[in-house]
């Protein structure tokens, strides 16, 4: 299945195709998926350990105190699938609390992260079976099959991730989530609503590490596809929407600007944006009623208790029943 990690011209078109379409489209946008090259995977590990950016450390005291219960749920010699995997850090934490787990399937797009999540597990697991899968996690994909001898399978899809879908995208991932698990359960990290201040610090840090991730999708642009983006021309823009309750991120032009893109060229009028990501926040109750949408019956949840971050295992209708 690394067979799969080969894809990288594919997704290189990819990207050149939503940097058209945000370029032409009004108001401008595009999908967060694409800030996640190499220097925007480092960038993002900055971020995660940003005193201001509280979800990395909740969520992963979170998964240490109750890896115990966790592992209890999903049972010995599991398969686990981690939807958008990015760095395997977290997924360790699972991986060391349950009984001879016998595969880990990260999906991602980014092809070196995924490689490099490879090398790091199969170094750590000698007897674990890792097969990566890059797939876009908003189009079809397919996982592996099951293998008899193996216990149930499992999907972890953390660091509130499904925030960067809009409800009506997020219910659509649940559904295929829960179709590739078949049957299997899947544990879902979820930032939760919360005084807009804080939300605020997390994405507007005192460093600039946040803006400089931001601006990194316009540096990416300019290597792969032969883009003449002035970074410094834009400036980082975070802020909550408390009707929709999420972050909005953007990247405003600082003046008027001409960029070039694929043979094609494309005005900025001063202060027009590229909306680049939005970050959902949601209720307990709030994500429970999504999950139902799908089908899924929400089990246990576990809360920091500042209330800030949530866990949720989610098992389907005839798992629970």
């Amino acid at each position: 299945m690394l067979g799969d990690i080969e894809q990288g011209g594919a997704i290189l078109a990819q990207f050149a195709q939503a940097m058209l379409e945000a370029l032409r489209r009004r108001p401008r946008s595009i999908a967060p998926k694409f800030f996640y090259d190499q220097r925007g995977m480092q960038l993002f590990e900055r971020i995660c350990l940003l005193d201001e950016y509280y979800l990395t450390r909740t969520e992963t005291a979170l998964l240490r105190e109750h890896a115990g219960q966790i592992a209890a749920l999903i049972g010995p010699r599991a398969e686990l699938v981690e939807f958008g995997a990015g760095s395997p850090d977290k997924a360790k934490i699972v991986l060391d609390a349950l009984a001879q787990p016998a595969l880990y399937v990260p999906v991602d797009l980014s092809v070196e992260g995924l490689s490099a999540a490879r090398r790091e597990l199969e170094r750590a697991y000698p007897g674990l079976r890792v097969e990566p899968l890059a797939a876009d996690l908003m189009a079809p994909f397919s996982l592996p099959d099951r293998s008899s001898t193996r216990g149930c399978r499992a999907g972890l899809f953390l660091g509130s991730t499904i925030g960067n879908f809009s409800p009506v995208e997020a219910r659509d991932f649940l559904a295929r989530a829960a179709r590739a698990l078949n049957g299997g359960a899947l544990l879902v990290g979820v930032d939760l609503v919360k005084d807009p201040a804080r939300l605020h610090r997390a994405y507007n840090d005192a460093q600039e590490v946040t803006a400089a991730f931001n601006r990194n999708l316009l540096v990416r642009a300019n290597r792969e596809l032969g883009a003449d983006f002035d970074p410094t021309g834009f400036h980082h823009y975070a802020f909550y929407q408390p009707d929709e309750q999420r972050i909005e991120m953007h990247l405003v032009s600082a003046r008027r600007q001409v960029v070039h893109l694929c043979g094609q060229e494309f005005e900025f009028a001063d202060g027009e944006s590229l909306h680049t990501e939005n970050s959902y926040k949601y209720t307990v109750e709030g994500f429970h009623a999504l999950a139902r949408q799908v089908g899924l019956a929400p089990g246990p949840v576990w809360c920091d208790r500042e209330r800030l971050f949530s866990l949720h295992w989610l098992a389907q209708a005839a798992q629970s029943a």
